[in-house]
């Protein structure tokens, strides 16, 4: 009985992700659909919380309700929502049921039901086919049965959630909700690297320690450093950017710390810089080694005493700011070589970071390919907007030298190179391998075409990628007679990062 299952997992101890995995794949069996999604809403979007039967990019999406009539139908009722095969409403889900791996195909049936817990929208429920009729009249009641199930599980996971923040005396991240316009900050990815980054960050929040982020350009430094004004105490505060490598020398000391009226010449009135700005709160410098060395001078005296002195004053002002940098550079070095203090180096990296790049963390290459996926589709107005499964083997195969920031800008040209092309804004646009201009392109097509379709033969993506990169490794072993070294360098990894990855695949 679905009943026993259900409830057979809420009384028994599990992880909340496994909790709400199981009973989204338990309900899609039970219902024999295509797919089954638990979303979220956290102000206007709704965010994937668990997913059974839709392809993994889809775990990164983030919908807003405004722009997906299917989703809002759902949570502007109280009552089960079931849409006829012949709805014109478009479905969120078009062309992202794994049923049918490379096809873009429509769905054709879909019912889904609002989730209250306490009498607040917690999100919602769905339920997705490709074949028309799945869903009958008896399943919109027996919907609203299991719904409560639903709410029972997800009401459970937020207690275990609350108790853990209490045990750690701080409110748990998940529960801080942002406005939409901040969804941009959200960072993305299910990765054991990513989340021992994020572990770490919520520990130190609360400590007002310095933190000094290291990481390749395009890692998203700025998006760990809100995370962590955001974890903190000074949440309600502002945080204040400031990109040093932006700064001219001439105005980097008026930026930070203010000036009085004729200070210099154009200083015609008063002005408080970024410390006063971020009084109470924290203070992000990015890029911090490019700072001048005559700023980094009084940057050290604030971090010393809380003290700054206005441009053109006598009188200084104490400042309560929290300070947080980054940087790509080599600081240490830096130091040696006499472009950056020794002392303000100890001083701001009393707690550093590194920020690992994306190729170390592949597994949150599909998410963050569903996320610009979405973004790309809402902002050029697409119905729909996916990765094929060439695309998204070259994706998982290339090494990102530009990191997330690369990755972004990857999707965003292909969709448009789509559009370019010929492609509808009325059809499922799904996005090739060649429209990715990557290196690994070619590499992951000619595997393909000497093997066959991956789905065809019955292999998974993952066991596909294993495959591929197998592959890539024994070849540029064997070009370079077995130096791992050698073939780290061909292959653009770090040699340690080669030897844990052929290890993995069994290589070793």
């Amino acid at each position: 009985m679905l009943e026993e299952s259900l409830v057979a997992d809420l009384v028994t101890e599990l992880p909340a992700a496994v909790r709400l995995q199981r009973l989204v794949s338990t309900l899609r069996s039970h219902f024999n659909c295509g797919a089954v999604g638990l979303l979220h809403l956290e102000h206007d979007v709704l965010k994937p919380v668990a997913l059974h039967g839709l392809v993994r990019e889809a775990q990164g999406r983030r919908f807003v309700v405004a722009q997906h009539p299917r989703l809002a139908a759902i949570l502007a009722s109280r009552n089960p929502v079931r849409f006829e095969p012949g709805s014109e409403l478009p479905d969120p889900y078009d062309g992202l049921l794994a049923d049918q791996p490379g096809q873009a195909l429509p769905v054709h049936d879909c019912m889904g039901i609002a989730l209250y817990i306490e009498g607040r929208c917690w999100g919602v429920l769905t339920l997705d086919a490709l074949d028309a009729g799945r869903f009958s009249a008896a399943a919109v009641p027996d919907l609203q049965r299991y719904s409560l199930l639903v709410e029972a599980a997800v009401r459970m996971t937020e207690l275990e959630q609350a108790n853990r923040a209490l045990r750690l005396n701080h409110q748990a991240d998940e529960q801080q909700f942002e406005p939409a316009s901040k969804q941009r900050y959200e960072l993305i990815g299910q990765s054991s690297a990513l989340k021992q980054i994020l572990q770490e960050l919520t520990v130190v929040a609360n400590s007002d320690l310095p933190v000094l982020l290291l990481g390749e350009t395009g890692v998203g430094k700025e998006l760990f450093a809100r995370h962590l004004h955001r974890s903190s105490a000074r949440a309600a505060k502002p945080m204040i950017y400031i990109n040093c490598a932006a700064l001219p020398e001439s105005l980097a000391e008026s930026e930070l710390f203010g000036h009085n009226k004729g200070a210099f010449s154009g200083a015609h009135s008063e002005r408080a810089g970024r410390f006063e700005a971020a009084d109470g709160g924290t203070l992000f410098l990015d890029e911090v080694g490019e700072l001048p060395l005559a700023v980094q001078a009084k940057l050290l005296r604030v971090l010393q005493n809380g003290e700054i002195q206005r441009l053109g004053s006598d009188k200084s002002r104490t400042v309560n700011v929290r300070l947080v940098a980054a940087t790509n550079r080599d600081l240490k070095q830096q130091v040696k070589s006499g472009e950056f203090r020794a002392d303000l180096y100890h001083r701001l990296s009393v707690y550093p970071l590194p920020i690992p790049p994306l190729r170390e963390r592949p597994e949150d290459i599909p998410l963050l390919a569903g996320h610009f996926l979405e973004l790309n589709r809402s902002r050029l107005g697409l119905r729909a907007l996916r990765l094929s499964e060439d695309a998204e083997l070259a994706l998982l195969s290339y090494s990102w030298p530009g990191n997330v920031r690369e990755l972004e800008h990857v999707i965003s040209r292909a969709a448009i190179k789509a559009l370019s092309q010929g492609a509808l804004r009325s059809d499922i646009v799904t996005l090739e391998a060649a429209l990715l201009d990557l290196d690994t392109v070619p590499a992951a097509i000619v595997h393909t075409e000497q093997h066959g379709n991956a789905a065809q033969q019955g292999i998974g993506l993952k066991q596909a990628v294993n495959q591929l990169q197998r592959q890539m490794i024994q070849q540029a072993l064997a070009q370079h007679d077995g130096s791992w070294s050698q073939a780290a360098r061909q292959l653009e990894l770090d040699p340690s990062n080669l030897h844990k990855l052929a290890q993995r695949l069994g290589l070793k």
